[in-house]
């Protein structure tokens, strides 16, 4: 199938054939088919007899759990190169720690690190290599490092003349878009685009809008996923569920991250080394039922209070310290808005806890986009005036966004 000339003039490969053209496996009641069943069953094409890198990581399977390893050998693309980025391959590394390169047992190919001494592959690590996939999920919040792989992936003067195809993925908490919106100037590899804390968007629109606002030359391509509505949480799709990091084991840890991740910029852990990672926050001197009091209900949001023990290497804060916290669980998806919860939840526990909360200052500014959401919750700003600039600023990226949206509601 030809490709299809996007807007921006970025190609994309065509999709939305017929399902399961793969006739010796049996259908399966899921319509949604991720970026990697659409190249093998529609866009073969694009990589056929061409000698091909893969950037992946043990998320990267087709919509029945097949390793897109196998799926490509299997269809006779010339597999050469393995990149994989934060955690590792194996999606184990702990949060943070660098990744080594090491090599495949399975097929013997080397499998690069672009997490650690190399962000951005090198022309030694493409030598041979002809086109490049990317596999990789996001979390639906901008913090996440794998999109900022990506872009430096794309950017890399390495990658000259060598082309990147996207193998698309949902965004795994669907369409909705919350929070503010990280200011250019303070980009970093845990804010690499300018987009609000949920985002809203998928793997391959986030490459496709960071190409188009930075300029970048690369020739960038995204086999979209077929079928998926941007109302559809991943657990509507069919499609299985992989922990995208050690530390986001459920969907609702996902759900919450683009709210609770602030918290890793203050003194609370966010519950990292636990089972409910980004479910709760805590910290050994925090009075969860002076916080609720102050807090009161949220919308879609159920709190109470808690306690629960870090394990090393946990948050590097409190690892094996008995924290009290308190637990967020969503009752109702449409309703929950995790940024302003977490801004809610923030103001409340400084109230709670004036001499004892503190910032991790730059951290925080990193998470947050820019220094302005800790001087204004410094100065006591309405938390409502506070709401009414993200709107604007989400109102703004909706424009922006507008052109590289390759989804329907």
């Amino acid at each position: 199938m030809p490709l299809l000339r996007h807007a921006l003039g970025v190609s994309l490969a065509g999709v939305l054939v017929s399902a399961c053209a793969a006739a010796q496996v049996p259908a399966i009641p899921a319509a949604v088919r991720p970026g990697i069943d659409v190249l093998v069953e529609d866009s073969l094409h694009l990589v056929k007899g061409r000698a091909v890198g893969l950037l992946t990581n043990r998320t990267g399977v087709d919509r029945r759990g097949v390793s897109d390893i196998e799926r490509l050998r299997s269809a006779g693309v010339n597999l050469v190169a393995l990149f994989t980025p934060e955690h590792g391959f194996r999606g184990a590394a702990d949060p943070g720690a660098a990744v080594a390169t090491t090599r495949d047992s399975a097929t013997g190919l080397p499998i690069y690190s672009l997490y650690g001494r190399n962000f951005a592959p090198t022309a030694e690590m493409l030598a041979g290599v002809q086109v490049l996939l990317v596999d990789l999920p996001d979390a639906g919040a901008r913090y996440f490092t794998y999109v900022s792989t990506t872009i430096e992936v794309i950017k890399s003067p390495a990658m000259a003349g060598i082309p990147v195809i996207i193998l698309d993925r949902p965004d795994p908490v669907g369409g909705a878009v919350q929070g503010n919106v990280l200011d250019s100037v303070a980009r970093s590899f845990v804010g690499s685009v300018s987009v609000p804390m949920r985002h809203g968007l998928t793997p391959g629109e986030l490459a496709l809008l960071a190409r188009q606002e930075r300029g970048i030359a690369t020739e960038l391509s995204v086999v979209p996923v077929s079928g998926w509505r941007r109302s559809q949480y991943l657990d509507a799709t069919g499609l299985p569920f992989y922990p995208p990091s050690p530390n986001l084991r459920d969907l609702e840890s996902i759900i919450n991250y683009s709210g609770t991740c602030l918290f890793e910029g203050t003194n609370l852990s966010a519950g990292r080394g636990t089972d409910a990672a980004f479910s709760q926050v805590g910290a050994p001197w925090l009075d969860p039922a002076a916080v609720l009091t102050r807090l009161g209900s949220q919308p879609g949001v159920a709190l109470s209070a808690t306690s629960f023990t870090p394990r090393q290497p946990g948050d590097g804060k409190y690892a094996d310290t008995l924290l009290q916290g308190i637990r967020l669980q969503v009752t109702d998806r449409a309703a929950y808005d995790a940024p302003a919860t977490a801004l809610r939840l923030l103001i409340a526990i400084r109230q709670a806890h004036p001499t004892q909360f503190a910032w991790i200052p730059a951290h925080f500014d990193r998470l947050a986009g820019q220094p302005g959401l800790r001087e204004a919750l410094d100065r006591g700003a309405p938390v409502d005036s506070i709401l009414a600039v993200w709107a604007g600023q989400r109102a703004a990226f909706a424009r922006r966004a507008a052109g590289v949206r390759l989804y329907p509601e």
